[in-house]
């Protein structure tokens, strides 16, 4: 079986409720428009990669894009819209929720409802581009009830903040648009907020929370040895590799390269990744056939493939 999890999906009101303060409106494209099917376009390319089952999410900056006046409404009826997307292909799709997280308490409850009521395997956050980090502690309502739930919760990339993308992209952000977001911004945005969750002392209050990050850990993997050294010099942190080795998984999405999936196996142990595409900025057909072709065994590639899947999502 192969289920991939970073899938994501583009609810069609999702315009309407905008937040054009902070993000331009998004014209239709074919791209958008392949985000908007959810049935017999999406199931055959799923079928031509031999993909069996894609957890979808909807795609950046999803809820956290929209104005906070609709954000609790938005929610809740997008999450009831991928529902019975869901329903009407209750084989081949399931759910992330959206959440509100401009509303953190009413973000916590519509995680439960989507979980208890709906179905859904957890949530999904895009990582804030305005205002607070996911370490302040306003948003811990959010990972308690993602641990009481036992769910994990999904941090997914968006554009840097906007002083950021001044200060450290420049005209680059324009002549080379990649560079402040999968090139590089998007791993710097969401490998920092990943770190500062880990330094903020959630896993300590609330033990049994459990974060998944795209695009194989977003380098932290690579780079722990010496995060973890570096930061032991500091009287706060004293184990990061222990935090983060036990409250992250990570997936394939949109990284299909043999080195960084053998430091990821090195690292933090093969228990823990999980297969994604991050479809459809990435080939289903590219992702399943590098899978297939790595050196891993069949057993391996069966865990990365479903098995770790299945037991965290209790699939």
């Amino acid at each position: 079986m192969i289920i991939a999890l970073e899938e994501h999906y583009f609810d069609p009101d999702w315009n309407n409720a905008l937040d054009t303060r902070h993000h331009s409106v998004r014209m239709p494209s074919p791209l958008v428009k392949r985000m908007e099917d959810l049935g017999a376009q999406r199931i055959r390319e799923m079928d031509e990669a031999g993909i069996d089952l894609q957890i979808l999410s909807h795609g950046p900056p999803g809820s956290q894009g929209v104005r906070e006046d609709v954000a609790v409404a938005w929610t809740k009826a997008a999450n009831d819209r991928l529902h019975a997307a869901v329903q009407n292909h209750p084989t081949r799709f399931a759910g992330f929720a959206s959440l509100p997280t401009a509303h953190p308490l009413a973000a916590a409850d519509e995680l439960e409802r989507a979980v208890n009521k709906l179905g859904f395997k957890g949530g999904m956050l895009h990582s804030l581009t305005e205002g607070p980090f996911l370490d302040d502690k306003r948003y811990w309502p959010i990972f308690e009830r993602a641990a009481a739930l036992d769910v994990p919760l999904y941090i997914h990339p968006a554009d840097p903040n906007p002083a950021v993308i001044k200060a450290y992209y420049g005209d680059y952000a324009k002549t080379h648009p990649m560079f402040i977001r999968a090139a590089w911004g998007f791993t710097f945005e969401a490998g920092t907020q990943a770190m500062r969750l880990v330094l903020s002392g959630l896993f300590d209050a609330h033990p049994d929370v459990k974060i998944i990050l795209g695009h194989l850990g977003e380098t932290i993997p690579y780079t722990l040895a010496r995060i973890d050294e570096a930061l032991s010099r500091d009287t706060p942190m004293k184990n990061f590799r222990e935090v983060f080795s036990s409250h992250f998984y990570v997936t394939t999405s949109g990284f299909f390269s043999d080195p960084a999936l053998q430091c990821c196996i090195t690292e933090i142990g093969i228990d823990r990744i999980m297969f994604s595409i991050d479809w459809p900025y990435a080939s289903n057909t590219a992702g399943v056939q590098w899978m297939h072709k790595t050196w891993l065994n069949d057993a391996d590639k069966s865990k990365i493939f479903s098995g770790n899947a299945k037991r965290l999502l209790r699939i």
